[in-house]
């Protein structure tokens, strides 16, 4: 994403004009735009006017607007972003008031302007909106996916892409696939041969796709480049992955010799199946992490682990939960020395403004008083969907708590050497 304008303002109003450049741009605006905020880009409408003759004509136009976002739909799978509200600015064709649905488009500005109410209705740039608009335009290199993975099996092939923010299922690939027959007739070797000729073409195709996923010059002959080759995970049960690198080996030595600079990147694991949700088992493997370990996405995975680790050992030194976890930030338990919040990017979507602010305030004490580390995990990661699992909030904490059962005040009642507990009273004895 690109930074084309600034003016952000001390109180946290203002507005800032982006230009997304990738397709994971459009996520990290999904993540920025909330409702209630003014979104303004092109957008095209379509104009019906009415002739005296009674006739209709309708036409488009390409029009500036400015919308109060209401509501958003992301595709990830496309990297299409569709954000609706109504109407702030009137044209010669449309109305202040009236309901439209921008599209943002690749490599097309939108301004994005955050207001601070006067009476919380609107929170500005916080800091977590600070944090998410600096990842947005970070320059570090995130240009391109940390890893590639073909999860496969006998005719179905997901081709995925990990990036630092999101697991992204860039295409599918399905071929019907003839089945073997064991035996020593004719007619069988005959099946045998029908069914490699299928494993081969799949392949190939497969092998299309990812590289037009990759935005791989196959044809070139150039054997080195100035950016760095991306870990390719070939998941599959039995040998279905080891063929499909055979075949990558045996394409980079006839007709693909550029292919031959993605051997070494190649890493063959096992699957349960070659279905989606296969993925999952494949970033845990020791092998990938191993190679994943410098990612981002690695990171955040070591973090859950240990997260979980000290659940299994019950050391009370880590809590989860949002009760749980304001008790323990409370207590300075998530502080200097260790403390690490871990939540979910899901929270900051919230359209509740109190909710939000929740977890802001939540954030800035433990990184700004409290002295603690604050990760944000992505809940289009595996980490991420663990953690929503937990509630969306966890802790790693300095220093083992007790747990203590949570009662509520309408629960127990002390005064004048009465207990009220569930509406049943009990009278000291004198």
């Amino acid at each position: 994403m690109r930074l084309i304008k600034s003016s952000i303002e001390r109180n946290g109003s203002g507005a800032v004009t982006l230009c997304p450049e990738e397709p994971e741009d459009m996520w990290h605006a999904y993540n920025l735009i909330r409702p209630g905020d003014l979104l303004r880009a092109s957008a095209v409408r379509k104009v019906t006017t009415t002739q005296d003759s009674g006739t209709t004509t309708s036409t488009r136009v390409h029009l500036m607007l400015q919308i109060r976002v209401k509501s958003l739909d992301f595709d990830p799978q496309s990297s299409q972003l569709h954000v609706s509200g109504q109407i702030m600015n009137e044209t010669q064709h449309t109305r202040v008031g009236q309901h439209h649905t921008l599209d943002l488009e690749l490599h097309r500005n939108f301004t994005l302007e955050k207001e601070v109410g006067a009476e919380g209705e609107g929170l500005g740039w916080d800091s977590v909106a600070i944090d998410m608009l600096k990842d947005a335009v970070d320059e570090g290199g995130k240009r391109r996916a940390e890893a590639v993975a073909v999860v496969m099996q006998e005719g179905l092939a997901h081709i995925c892409f990990i990036t630092q923010f999101q697991t992204i299922l860039k295409q599918k690939v399905e071929m019907s696939i003839p089945r073997k027959r064991q035996g020593g007739s004719d007619h069988d070797k005959a099946k045998a041969d029908v069914s490699g000729k299928g494993m081969a073409k799949f392949f190939q195709v497969t092998l299309d796709t990812l590289l037009r996923q990759m935005e791989f010059n196959a044809s070139s002959t150039a054997s080195t480049s100035n950016e760095p080759v991306r870990p390719i995970l070939l998941a599959s049960p039995g040998f279905v992955a080891a063929g499909f690198q055979k075949h990558i080996q045996s394409a980079a030595s006839t007709n693909m010799p550029a292919l031959k600079r993605l051997l070494p990147s190649i890493v063959v694991v096992h699957s349960a199946s070659g279905h989606l949700h296969a993925l999952s088992e494949v970033l845990q493997s020791p092998s990938v992490k191993t190679l994943l370990a410098d990612t981002k996405y690695a990171r955040e995975t070591k973090l859950m682990d240990d997260f979980m680790e000290h659940l299994r050992k019950e050391t009370n030194k880590a809590t989860y939960g949002p009760r749980e976890v304001e008790k323990a930030v409370d207590q300075g338990a998530v502080g200097r020395g260790g403390g690490v919040l871990i939540i979910s990017n899901r929270l900051f979507r919230a359209q509740d403004v109190a909710e939000r602010k929740r977890w802001v305030a939540l954030v800035d004490r433990v990184r700004d008083v409290e002295g603690g580390e604050v990760r944000v995990l992505s809940s289009d990661h595996e980490s991420g969907k663990r953690l929503d699992g937990l509630g969306g909030v966890a802790a790693l904490l300095t220093f083992p708590i007790a747990e203590e059962e949570l009662v509520s005040d309408e629960d127990e009642t002390v005064a004048d050497g009465m207990v009220t507990t569930n509406g049943q009273q009990a009278v000291e004895a004198h």
